[in-house]
């Protein structure tokens, strides 16, 4: 049974960050260097940049279980606007293709819609076509190309997807 809750207390948000560091090192290896994958954890994923992200700029994470067993996490923040953020929607390798990922978007749709928001938009990696080919079978549409200066000499070069509610 697949259950999704919403992330409340520290030590469930540091399993969501150990979580973070083994999904990231198996899913990005064929997409960007190892020394880009430590980074963008460090700055993105880890414990300290989650808890920042929760008390200074009003993310939300949600923990992933199937049958007790944390499997994934999710990460939004509501817009000053209409839209809302999905910036991180991860499933650990072998529960991938199992329909759990559908399950996370239908949440995420739930969330929006509770923050009163019409549409919910992501960034992607531009070669990461496993998560494309997700977001693009479940509505989502490319509304832009972008590439962003991550510091430390790396950059992200992403696709911005947005679904309407």
């Amino acid at each position: 049974m697949i259950e999704i809750k919403k992330v409340k207390y520290l030590p469930e948000l540091r399993r969501v960050a150990e979580l973070a560091d083994e999904i990231w090192h198996e899913c990005f290896t064929d997409i960007i260097s190892a020394g880009q994958i430590d980074y963008m954890v460090g700055k993105f994923q880890s414990l300290e940049a989650m808890c920042r992200q929760v008390e200074e700029q009003s993310y939300s994470y949600l923990a992933v279980y199937d049958d007790g067993d944390l499997c994934g996490y999710i990460g939004v923040k509501p817009e000053q606007d209409d839209r809302f953020f999905l910036s991180k929607l991860y499933l650990r390798k072998d529960k991938r293709g199992s329909g759990i990922a559908r399950q996370m978007l239908d949440r995420v749709f739930e969330e929006a819609r509770s923050a009163g928001k019409s549409s919910v938009y992501l960034t992607v990696n531009k070669h990461n076509d496993r998560a494309i080919a997700l977001y693009k079978k479940n509505g989502f549409k490319v509304i832009d190309s972008v590439v962003t200066d991550i510091g430390s000499g790396y950059v992200m070069d992403d696709y911005i997807f947005s679904y309407t509610l």
